[in-house]
């Protein structure tokens, strides 16, 4: 039998290679624990680990050296894991995970308090999305000072082999792969109608070295200064097929989007986050066969800029 985890604060240090299967154990046994024991439903992420090292390899490749895991002093196990991705407009908040016998000891916090105290120090706000069924992590967030601003439905649909029925929608035709050097364009729309700048992701992404991903732009000749309509990030790793980030400057740009990244996903089921709040968004969607899965909640600790038209958040990297 494995001994219990002492109760010393555990010992704080940055996630390095040689953790990555350590830590997509983790991942793997927090979820399903989680999801079984509150929903009855954690055989959604299968019995076996590996597909899960995706996340601190990608996180590892994006951010280098921003993970942070909590270990056990005596027995060395890892306690739980903390991703963080510092922006020029913000900090993100990714994964946060705690051992099924590690949580309620503080740990979550502790992990995040180092994350906190940069982003004061730099004057940004801290960003993240996080699962609205989760009780106790909403509750972490929110006694932390963080704000909830968008509610996201999870839609999952499965795309038939032949494609989805019907017609495509109005400007599908304008929608093209993304050019490898896109990634300022990208940054500065969605700064322009989000807030936000993450060249960095984009440039990481249009890369492809970690992963598999894919870029949909869409163009309209009537956006000024030439600028997209709107994008959309999409995940063709089997680990994590989804789609997002993204934005889009209205439903019409967000439906083209989608259906062209879900077209190039025939016989598998992604996942993509839809705002809540853009009813004719989700209907359409709803229309095309998908299926609520989950909600998500976008909170912010500190300012958020203002922000149009429509935004498409991610699990991997989780983004907002």
């Amino acid at each position: 039998m494995k001994p219990a985890p002492s109760l010393v604060a555990p010992r704080l240090a940055p996630i390095l290679p040689e953790h990555h299967d350590a830590v997509a154990r983790l991942l793997h046994v927090s979820l399903v624990s989680w999801y079984q024991s509150r929903l009855g439903q954690g055989a959604r992420f299968g019995e076996r680990a590996e597909p899960f090292r995706i996340f601190p390899e990608v996180y590892a490749a994006l951010d280098p050296g921003e993970g942070v895991g909590a270990w056990d002093t005596e027995s060395g196990e890892l306690l739980g894991v903390c991703f963080v991705h510092p922006r020029p407009t913000h900090v993100s908040i990714g994964i946060v995970a705690t051992g099924p016998g590690a949580q309620g000891r503080g740990i979550a916090r502790a992990m995040l308090e180092p994350a906190l105290r940069r982003a004061r120090a730099e004057g940004k706000p801290v960003r993240l999305v996080s699962s609205a069924l989760n009780l106790d992590s909403f509750s972490l967030y929110t006694r932390l000072g963080f704000v909830p601003h968008t509610l996201y439905q999870d839609l999952v649909l499965n795309v038939p082999a032949a494609g989805l029925a019907g017609p495509a929608p109005v400007g599908a035709a304008r929608v093209r792969a993304a050019r490898a050097d896109e990634a300022r364009r990208l940054a500065d729309f969605e700064q322009a109608w989000r807030g936000v700048r993450r060249e960095k992701d984009y440039e990481f992404f249009l890369s492809n070295r970690v992963g598999a991903w894919k870029v949909w732009v869409l163009d309209d000749a009537g956006a000024p200064e030439g600028e997209p309509a709107g994008f959309l990030v999409a995940s063709y790793d089997p680990a994590c097929v989804m789609l997002g980030p993204g934005v889009a400057r209205d439903e019409a740009a967000a439906t083209a989007l989608i259906w062209t990244a879900l077209d190039a996903l025939r016989g598998q089921a992604p996942v993509v986050l839809a705002p809540c709040a853009e009813a004719g968004l989700v209907r359409t969607l709803y229309g095309w066969g998908a299926r609520n899965v989950e909600l998500h909640v976008a909170s912010a600790l500190g300012a958020v800029p203002p922000a149009r038209g429509i935004g498409f958040p991610t699990f991997l990297p989780e983004s907002a």
